[in-house]
């Protein structure tokens, strides 16, 4: 059940965001944040499967949905250090010494400043939609000007073809941003815009060590796919995730590819203890952790197909081995996958699973596994395996190169160190 709050120990203030909590009081903290000109009903394609294993706090931006518009200053000197402090006295009010963070636009570059600057905080970051630097400050402060002399209402036309397209623009969901905009105090909005006018990351991001999941739009004109490639160059280790059809606000135009991408990122942090009994969703995070260490390994095309070709009878095997054999096993730290890889061709090898050891072999060259060292392992296998399985093994690699080299240079998988 959500928990709504204007206020702090029931007297109002004007010294705290409004917020709503939700999810099992004892789940890890994750905090949301919004994009300039929404509320926190931003987030609520997401919230459901997000609730199921977090404790998810939605904050408001100032003088958005239920924040007073006088936590930021209205003179022009609006800060992101200031916005951030903000969403840090929420986390503090929580009790909360590190949590992890999402957020959309302006909302994602407040967990990249956090991220950046009090990184003991910031245990795992998605930064949706946004960016490093959102283009010249002078355009900002243009926009501020408008605002506080016309009010949010000038902004809302403008806002199909960059939120969202026309035909999301008419769904209940895009309705209710919409209105959600008109209501938007035009001081907060306009201080909002001297925020990012000020707002320049760029030096900072090297610095920033949580884990990183950034995520782009491919039809957002307001932060296009280049910004978040800025962003996921500049962050170690950080991954980067493009959805098709989507616009600034990707995850209300394509709620399951964000939802699916967020569990994934944040699968490995909420992983329970083995020794404690499982939670409730954690069903959800294996499954949503597997599918994308499956799509990683094997391929998007084959899990596509393999998906497609799930049927009633065959659909608790497939869930089955997303969840075990992907969410838990290849998704495991104890072993990188190139070792991994090395393993399940030599059991494949030994029993004599050909068609399963055709599919490995194209996964070990995604894994980084060289033609030659899949050769030692099937040497290997000579040994222990028997070499009548070897000479099968040899035959079936050698054909799957062949179609790999008839396929063309597109189709052999680049080497990575996943």
């Amino acid at each position: 059940m959500a928990h709504h709050h204007t206020h702090r120990a029931g007297v109002p203030s004007v010294t705290s965001l409004h917020y709503d909590l939700s999810g099992p009081a004892t789940a890890p903290p994750l905090i949301l944040g919004p994009s300039v000109g929404t509320s926190l009903a931003v987030w609520e394609p997401q919230l459901p499967a997000l609730a199921r294993t977090h404790r998810v706090l939605r904050w408001d931006l100032p003088g958005h949905g239920g924040s007073p518009a006088a936590l930021l200053p209205s003179d022009g000197s609006a800060t992101i250090d200031q916005l951030a402090a903000l969403v840090l006295r929420l986390a503090d009010d929580q009790g909360w010494e590190r949590f992890a963070y999402a957020g959309i636009s302006l909302g994602g570059a407040v967990g990249l400043y956090l991220a950046a600057h009090h990184a003991e905080r910031v245990g795992r970051l998605s930064v949706i939609c946004s960016s490093a630097r959102f283009g010249e400050p002078s355009s900002w402060r243009e926009r501020a000007r408008l605002v506080r002399e016309e009010g949010t209402e000038a902004m809302v036309a403008s806002r199909t073809g960059v939120w969202f397209s026309r035909e999301t623009a008419a769904t209940p969901r895009g309705r209710a941003l919409l209105a959600d905009l008109r209501a938007t105090d035009r001081a907060g909005y306009a201080a909002c815009c001297d925020v990012l006018a000020d707002y320049d990351m760029r030096a900072a991001l090297p610095s920033v060590t949580a884990p990183t999941l950034v995520v782009a739009g491919r039809e957002d004109p307001a932060t296009p796919p280049a910004h978040a490639r800025e962003i996921a160059d500049a962050v170690p280790g950080s991954s980067l995730l493009e959805i098709a059809g989507a616009g600034h606000l990707a995850g209300v135009e394509r709620p399951e590819a964000v939802t699916s991408a967020l569990l994934s990122h944040l699968a490995d942090a909420a992983r329970p203890n083995p020794a404690h009994a499982a939670r409730p969703g954690d069903d959800v995070l294996r499954h949503a952790a597997g599918m994308a260490v499956r799509r990683a390994v094997l391929g998007d095309a084959h899990v596509d197909r393999a998906v497609a070709r799930t049927t009633p009878f065959t659909a608790r095997f497939q869930d089955l081995i997303t969840r075990y054999a992907w969410g838990e096993i290849w998704t495991g730290d104890g072993l990188d996958r190139r070792t991994r890889s090395c393993i399940t061709l030599t059991a494949l090898i030994a029993h004599g699973h050909d068609a399963e050891l055709a599919m490995h072999v194209r996964a070990a060259l995604t894994n980084g596994l060289t033609r030659e060292e899949i050769g030692e392992v099937l040497l290997q296998s000579a040994i222990y395996c028997g070499v009548p399985a070897a000479n099968s093994a040899f035959a079936t690699a050698q054909r799957v190169f062949d179609e790999i080299d008839a396929e063309g240079p597109a189709a052999t998988p680049p080497r990575t160190d996943a």
